[in-house]
C-alpha cells in the first residue's frame, strides 16, 4: 500500500511538472509572436517555449498510463504549433486543454494552492536565500553572481515592463521546475511548496513602485470595496444585490491565477456575462497597475492578520479612502459608496452611540449633495473634515479592542504595586513601633489600616453609583477620570522613582511615625495608617475604573463582550494571590524584596499607563463634545499605546514625554548632588 501510493504521489508530482511547463510554454511563446501567428519577435521567448515543451515531454512517460499517450501526442503538437508559428490564441486552448485532461486523469490539485495565506516575511527570507545570488537585493538581475552565469541574464523581477505579464501562478512553476536553458535551477525538492508560494507572492511585490501600493489602496476604497468588500472577501454592501457573487480577491486561488496584465485589462474594461463593469473613464492603465499593486497584498498573511484582528478597523479604513477620492474627484457616486461601505459597521455605532450615528449619516449625506452640487473647496473641506472626526470617534467605538494580555498584565502590576506598597508602610509602621517599644500600639496601626479598607470600599460605591446616575454624562466621567488617573499615574510614578533609595524610603516612614509618635495618641497613629493604606486604594479604585474604561466593550474579537472586564477580574485576581503570599512572606518568614528593581519596573508600568490613559480620556472627552477633534492624517493609530491620530490626544502625550525627559534630568541632578555633597569633606 505504501508503494502504491508513493507511486501515485509521484505521477501527481509528475502531472504538476507537465501542466506547469505546458502553461509556462503558452505564455512565454504568446510573448514572442505576432497575435496572428506566421512572424516571431522575440526569439527567445519562443525558445524558451520549446524548451519547457521538450521538457515536459520528457516527463510524460511517468504520467498515468490512461493520459500518457494523449499527453505525447499533444506535447508534441504543441511543439510542432510553435515551431511554424501558429496564433498564439490557438497554442494556449491547446495547451489548456492538455491541462484539462490531464487534471482529469490524475484526480488531484495541479496547483495545489497553500492552505494558509502566504507570509511576506517569509517570502522575502526565501528570496535572500535563494534567489538574491543571481536577481538581486531588489529583483533587478543584478545579483553578485549574475556576471558568472552561462545563458541568459537572470529576469528583471522588478521590471513591470517584463514581469507584467506573469502570474504569481507562473512564478510559482518556474520556481518549482525551474527554466531550461537558464541558470535558474528547480526547487521542487529543496523548497517545501509553502515557501515556493511565499517566493512567488513576495516577487510578485517587486515591481510596485514606492507608494504604490497604497495609492492602490485608495483606489481600492473608492472603486471596489462596495462590491468586493473592505478586506477582498467578495462581501461588499452591494455584493448581495448582485446576479452574480464578486470574488474574493484576498484568495490567492483566485487572483494568482492572472498576471498584471489581465488585472489590468479586467479592470479598465470589466468581466463580460458578469456584473463587472470596466472603470476606463475613471482610470487611466497607470492607476489600475497601482490597484492592482494593493491586489497582490490582499492574500498574504500580513494584510489577513491585521484584517482578523479587527474588520471593522479595516471597514473604516476603506471609508476614509472612499470619502478623501469622493472629496478630490467632486463625486457623489463615490460619496454613495463611502457611506454604502460604512453601513457595515453603522449598526456597532449606532448600538453605542446613536447620535454620532445620525450625525455621520448628515455628513455623508452632505458630502453627497455637495460634491456635485457646485460646493467651493472651504465647505467641501469642512465636510471632509466633519467626516474624518466622526469615523475617528467612531472607530474607538467599534474597533479599538484591548488586548486582554495587556489589559491582565495591567491589572496585575496595580493591585501588586498600590497593595505592596500599604503592606510596605503598615509593616514599616509596626517594625518602627517595635524598634520604639510601643508593641503595644500595633492594634492602632491595624485599625486605621481597616478603616483605610472600608473607606476604599465606600469610595468605590460611590464612584459607581455616580456613573450609574448620571448616564448621559458618561463619556465626560470617563474622561475625567481617566485624565485624573494620568495625573497620579505620572505622580505616584516619579514619587516612586524618588524614593527609589532604600535610604530614602526608610528616612520617609521614619519621619511620618515620629510626628505620630510624639503626639501621643493612638488616633494620630492610626491617621497615619489611616491616610497611607487610604491613599493606596483611592489610587486603586481610580486607576481600576479608568482601566476597565479603557478595556472597552470587548476584547479579542467580535463578539467579545466582557473580555476587557474579565482580563481586568483576572489579573486583580492573580495580583490579591500574589499579595497574600508577599505578606506572608514579609510577616511569617521576613521575607525582604528589593525596593529598588520593584520601583524601578513598576514606575516605567505606571508612565505607560499614564501615557495610554491620556489618549484615551481625551478621546473620551472628545466623544462628550466637550473636547474638539483635529484629525492628523498622516499620524499613526494604536490604540493599545493609547495613540490616536487627533492633535488634541498627541498634544497631551508629548507634554508627558516632555514631563518625563525633565524628571529624569531633575532626579539624575538631584542624586549627582546628593553624591558630591556625601563626598565633601567636613570640618570641625
Amino acid at each position: 500500500m505504501a508503494e502504491a501510493h508513493g507511486q501515485g504521489t509521484d505521477s501527481l508530482a509528475v502531472a504538476r511538472r507537465i501542466v506547469a511547463a505546458a502553461s509556462l510554454a503558452a505564455k512565454e511563446y504568446a510573448t514572442g509572436v505576432v497575435p496572428r501567428g506566421g512572424r516571431v519577435t522575440a526569439p527567445a521567448e519562443v525558445d524558451e517555449a520549446r524548451q519547457f515543451l521538450d521538457q515536459a515531454r520528457l516527463d510524460a512517460p511517468a504520467l498515468p498510463v490512461r493520459v500518457r499517450a494523449v499527453a505525447d501526442t499533444e506535447l508534441g503538437a504543441l511543439r510542432a504549433m510553435v515551431d511554424r508559428a501558429a496564433p498564439p490564441d490557438s497554442v494556449t486552448a491547446r495547451a489548456n486543454a492538455l491541462v484539462g485532461r490531464i487534471a482529469a486523469a490524475t484526480g488531484g490539485a495541479i496547483d495545489p494552492f497553500p492552505v494558509q495565506p502566504p507570509s511576506l516575511a517569509r517570502g522575502a527570507a526565501v528570496y535572500r536565500e535563494q534567489c538574491l545570488a543571481c536577481h538581486g537585493p531588489a529583483g533587478g538581475g543584478d545579483g553578485p553572481k549574475a556576471p558568472q552565469l552561462q545563458g541568459p541574464r537572470p529576469a528583471s523581477l522588478a521590471d513591470p515592463r517584463l514581469m507584467s505579464p506573469v502570474s504569481p501562478v507562473d512564478v510559482y512553476r518556474k520556481v518549482t521546475i525551474g527554466v531550461a536553458g537558464t541558470a535558474m535551477p528547480q526547487f521542487e525538492e529543496t523548497l517545501v511548496p509553502e515557501d515556493r508560494w511565499a517566493v512567488a507572492t513576495y516577487v510578485a511585490t517587486l515591481r510596485a513602485g514606492s507608494g504604490e501600493e497604497r495609492e492602490g489602496e485608495g483606489l481600492y476604497a473608492a472603486h471596489c470595496a462596495s462590491c468586493h468588500g473592505a478586506t477582498g472577501g467578495g462581501d461588499g454592501p452591494l455584493a448581495a444585490s448582485l446576479s452574480v457573487q464578486p470574488p474574493a480577491l484576498r484568495d490567492l486561488a483566485i487572483q494568482g491565477r492572472f498576471s498584471d496584465d489581465e488585472l489590468i485589462e479586467l479592470i479598465l474594461h470589466g468581466r463580460p456575462g458578469t456584473p463587472m463593469p470596466g472603470f476606463a473613464q475613471a482610470l487611466d492603465r497607470a492607476s489600475a497597475a497601482k490597484l492592482v499593486a494593493f491586489l497582490r497584498v490582499l492574500p498574504t498573511a500580513e494584510r489577513q492578520r491585521h484584517e482578523a484582528t479587527s474588520p471593522a478597523a479595516a471597514t473604516f479604513e476603506a471609508v476614509r479612502r472612499q470619502v478623501d477620492s469622493a472629496v478630490a474627484l467632486r463625486s457623489g457616486p463615490l460619496a454613495f459608496d463611502a457611506y454604502l461601505t460604512f453601513e457595515q459597521v453603522e449598526t456597532a455605532v449606532r448600538a453605542r452611540n446613536a447620535g454620532l450615528a445620525s450625525e455621520l449619516e448628515d455628513a455623508f449625506a452632505a458630502l453627497r449633495a455637495r460634491a456635485t452640487g457646485g460646493a467651493g473647496r472651504e465647505e467641501l473641506d469642512a465636510i471632509h473634515a466633519r467626516l474624518l472626526s466622526g469615523l475617528e470617534r467612531a472607530e474607538r467605538l467599534v474597533a479599538d479592542q484591548g488586548s486582554a494580555a495587556n489589559l491582565f498584565m495591567e491589572s496585575f502590576v496595580l493591585l501588586l504595586r498600590e497593595g505592596f506598597e500599604a503592606i510596605l508602610i503598615v509593616a514599616a509602621l509596626m517594625t518602627f513601633l517595635a524598634k520604639a517599644g510601643a508593641v503595644e500600639r500595633r492594634r492602632h496601626v491595624a485599625r486605621g489600616a481597616w478603616a483605610a479598607v472600608a473607606a476604599s470600599v465606600v469610595t468605590a460605591v460611590v464612584i459607581e453609583v455616580l456613573f450609574q446616575i448620571t448616564p448621559g454624562q458618561r463619556e465626560t466621567l470617563e474622561g475625567v477620570t481617566m485624565l485624573l488617573a494620568t495625573a497620579v499615574l505620572f505622580y505616584v510614578s516619579y514619587w516612586l522613582v524618588s524614593k527609589i533609595e532604600a535610604a530614602k524610603w526608610n528616612a520617609y516612614v521614619k519621619s511620618r511615625m515620629e510626628d505620630a509618635l510624639s503626639a501621643g495618641s493612638g488616633l494620630a497613629l492610626a491617621s497615619v495608617a489611616f491616610l497611607a493604606v487610604y491613599r493606596e486604594g483611592f489610587e486603586t479604585i481610580l486607576f481600576y475604573k479608568a482601566l476597565l474604561t479603557s478595556a472597552g466593550p470587548g476584547v479579542g474579537g467580535a463578539g467579545g463582550g466582557g473580555g476587557g472586564a474579565t482580563a481586568v477580574v483576572g489579573g486583580l485576581l492573580v495580583g490579591a494571590a500574589a499579595l497574600v503570599l508577599v505578606y506572608l512572606g514579609i510577616n511569617r518568614f521576613g521575607l525582604k524584596l528589593p525596593l529598588k528593581p520593584f520601583f524601578a519596573i513598576t514606575s516605567a508600568m505606571l508612565y505607560y499607563m499614564a501615557f495610554v490613559f491620556a489618549g484615551k480620556g481625551i478621546a473620551d472627552l472628545q466623544e462628550a463634545g466637550l473636547v474638539k477633534t483635529t484629525v492628523v492624517e498622516w499620524a499613526p493609530r494604536i490604540p493599545v499605546l493609547g495613540i490616536y491620530p487627533t492633535l488634541q490626544s498627541l498634544s497631551l502625550q508629548a507634554l508627558l514625554v516632555v514631563l518625563l525627559l525633565v524628571a529624569v534630568v531633575w532626579l539624575q541632578r538631584n542624586r549627582f548632588a546628593a553624591g558630591d555633597e556625601r563626598r565633601r569633606p567636613s570640618f570641625p
